[in-house]
């Protein structure tokens, strides 16, 4: 398989609303911030750049040796710190740019490799993630577990946070198995875009069914663009969005032996 060129972009804000400061929060003694960007450095991306607009997480990063880009404080979200970093920089309108978010600490090296190879192997699409098969009622009825339904070649068709797609002859209780024969997939929150795509993406108003959700991805889907997904080769580590997270992110790092 031969090798592609694509870069990494850590988009990391300090004013998470439930947990202020986040990228810097001291983890198995590092910050946060610093064990995702040690995640991006196993991948095979050819450049990794940490993407915040406050002076202080910026300085940490650069304890560390990470290359930082300061940006506006006023973005909506991490996609649009993105592109102004790739417009700052001048990179080529054909680049692939990973999107891994500050809060992904335990985010596999592989699934990087893979979404950006998976978009890459789709030359008509600027936009491609992942997903994970749903084994458990419980995480099928989590608002905080994003759900997608895909046609037969893997384009999205959907995101939600209820749970999709609705059995109708036997919806399952949280605490019973799930029904056979139903493809339930959880979304993985990391991102592989185009920049020419991506440019197009930030210049569009958030649609309806994106603010509904709370999902930005509902808004390619809305402007009738394609999202691309692969089952991911192996389910990531959790994410850190509450003092909970935390508390779970090191028990798994210990386990994983970091």
């Amino acid at each position: 398989m031969s090798e592609i060129d694509f870069k990494v972009v850590i988009p990391a804000r300090y004013g998470a609303s439930r947990l202020p400061g986040k990228p810097l929060l001291e983890i198995a003694e590092a910050p946060l911030i610093r064990h995702v960007y040690e995640r991006a450095r196993e991948c095979a991306a050819n450049e990794i750049v940490i993407a915040t607009d406050d002076v202080r997480i910026a300085e940490v990063c650069t304890t560390f040796g990470a290359d930082v880009a300061l940006t506006r404080t006023d973005h909506r979200s991490g996609t649009d710190r993105i592109a102004e970093v790739a417009t700052t920089r001048g990179w080529p309108r054909d680049s692939i740019l990973v999107n891994l978010q500050g809060d992904e600490p335990c985010m596999p090296p592989a699934l990087i490799d893979q979404v950006a190879r998976d978009l890459a192997d789709h030359g008509s699409i600027g936009m491609a993630t992942l997903a994970y098969p749903i084994r458990d009622a419980r995480t099928l009825f989590d608002p905080h577990t994003v759900k997608v339904v895909t046609d037969a070649d893997g384009y999205a068709l959907y995101f939600s946070r209820a749970p999709i797609p609705q059995y109708r002859d036997k919806s399952p209780e949280v605490h019973e198995p799930l029904p056979q024969g139903v493809r339930f997939l959880r979304h993985i929150g990391l991102y592989a875009y185009r920049l020419a795509f991506l440019t197009r993406f930030v210049g569009w108003r958030p649609a309806p069914l994106e603010l509904a959700e709370s999902l930005e991805q509902l808004r390619v889907l809305w402007h009738g663009e394609a999202i691309h997904l692969t089952q991911a080769l192996e389910e990531p580590g959790p994410g850190v969005d509450t003092p909970e997270d935390v508390e779970r992110m090191i028990r798994f790092l210990e386990t994983a032996g970091e």
